[in-house]
């Protein structure tokens, strides 16, 4: 199901990075995201619930453009 607030995302299981593009366009960063959270929120049926409920404010973050 497409997102209302996310435009994309992808991990990179090299450095546990996940990516996240808002549709907005403003471009995230979170650092250290175990591999199996990033498959949680592959399965979650809303990815902007998860993404407030497990990921914000509980990963550092960079804002990138």
């Amino acid at each position: 199901m497409p997102s209302t607030v996310i435009r994309s995302y992808k991990y990179d299981p090299k450095c546990n990075q996940l990516v996240v593009v808002f549709q907005s366009g403003r471009r995230y960063v979170y650092e250290e995201v175990p591999s199996a959270v990033f498959e949680s929120m592959k399965r979650a049926f809303s990815k902007g619930e998860f993404l407030n409920n497990h990921i914000r404010d509980h990963y550092r973050y960079v804002r990138t453009f």
